[in-house]
């Protein structure tokens, strides 16, 4: 299992000393433990830096911005500029930039991303069961452009579009491996996807960064088709979400989230198809371990805010993913839990880290996971 080493995190434990001493430079002070209610930017920093057999070393960060469009507005919500890059001892890569932004009064909102990955995963097939046996280490280079813009017509209903790309390309590392022995599995050689469709967003959250009531259900339809004469593919992504949210009591509040993957059309390629796990989504499995054209899964957290800084989640949940009937019986669990560091309290902003279980499969340890990031899961 990778191994994450988090050193803000590390830092937050010992922050009441430093603090108080002030031992910590400056700028570490600023972005981590020192309080702003003026409503200005603020800029963060969280360093990477963990190990693997097929990587090695990697190491990295991400770093955020978070800004008001409109300091003077009650209303309008968070906006921020999202960067993450790593690299490794083997060559390989992952860089991504994206952004969400919040016009004032909230009257649009665009969303926007550019990713760029060099970097292996395993493979284990497609379907609800398959086995870590089979697992198949692929090399994968993707290259990723997403935008999507909606536009505000009415108190919380919004209407846009969504557009974007992908080009993916895989290098079988295991040439008696599942990967190249199932002849079911679809576009193995990768391709380049152009993509546009139709969104729609219900969000009648208090705050879109620490929600303690109101919801969302957001939507949109991928329009996909093959460019550049690598593929064929000509189908659709359908993404359906609904969240709500229960303020409990004053340090208590209850989340729910259901979400649901479909693909459309006659084709299957495999990297198009919806999975299960992530550090949003059932966590505690390997992303990709489980794959196929649906997806299914729920999750409700219990959030505690025991300081201002300090915050206690735990959360339950199951999910699945099929070919073309959904069985009850074939859901899988997860649970777990995790801390919440409020680096900017006036924003609601945190650093996260959660520990997901998932099941245990016959002759196969149980599975989980670790995930650090920045913001809650949902």
């Amino acid at each position: 299992m990778k191994k994450l080493v988090t050193l803000i995190l590390l830092s937050t434990l010992i922050q009441p000393v430093f603090a108080q001493v002030k031992i910590l430079p400056k700028f570490i002070r600023k972005m981590y433990f020192e309080k702003d209610t003026s409503k200005r930017g603020s800029f963060v920093l969280l360093p990477v830096i963990s190990s693997a057999p097929e990587t090695g070393l990697e190491a990295g960060g991400s770093a955020l911005y978070s800004f008001y469009t409109d300091t003077l507005s009650k209303i309008t919500r968070v906006s921020n500029i999202f960067a993450y890059a790593t690299l490794t001892t083997k060559g390989q890569s992952r860089l991504n930039l994206s952004s969400s932004y919040w016009a004032p009064n909230n009257n649009y909102h665009f969303t926007g991303a550019v990713g760029y990955i060099n970097f292996p995963f395993d493979f284990y097939g497609i379907g609800n069961n398959t086995a870590k046996a089979d697992a198949d280490r692929l090399g994968q280079k993707r290259i990723r452009v997403t935008f999507s813009g909606e536009k505000k017509i009415s108190k919380n209903i919004y209407v846009g579009l969504v557009a974007g790309g992908y080009d993916y390309r895989f290098n079988d590392q295991e040439k008696d491996g599942i990967f190249a022995t199932d002849a079911s599995i679809e576009g193995k050689h990768g391709g380049t996807i152009v993509y546009f469709g139709p969104t729609f967003i219900f969000d009648s959250r208090n705050n879109n960064t620490y929600t303690t009531s109101g919801g969302t259900l957001t939507s949109y339809f991928n329009i996909m088709n093959g460019v550049r004469g690598n593929s064929g593919y000509s189908g659709g992504f359908l993404n359906l979400e609904v969240t709500h949210f229960f303020a409990l009591s004053k340090k208590f509040v209850l989340g729910l989230d259901v979400q649901s993957q479909n693909m459309t059309g006659s084709q299957s390629p495999f990297y198009l198809l919806p999975t299960l796990g992530s550090d949003e989504m059932m966590r505690g499995y390997y992303n990709g371990r489980f794959r196929d054209r649906n997806m299914l899964a729920g999750q409700t957290e219990l959030r505690y805010r025991a300081t201002e800084r300090l915050g206690i989640v735990g959360f339950i949940g199951a999910g699945e993913v099929f070919s073309k009937d959904f069985d009850i019986n074939q859901l899988k669990p997860n649970y777990g839990g995790g801390l919440r560091y409020f680096f900017d309290v006036q924003k609601g902003l945190s650093i996260r880290i959660d520990y997901g279980v998932g099941e245990k499969r016959p002759g196969e340890s149980r599975q989980s996971g670790v995930y650090v990031g920045l913001g809650e899961a949902f």
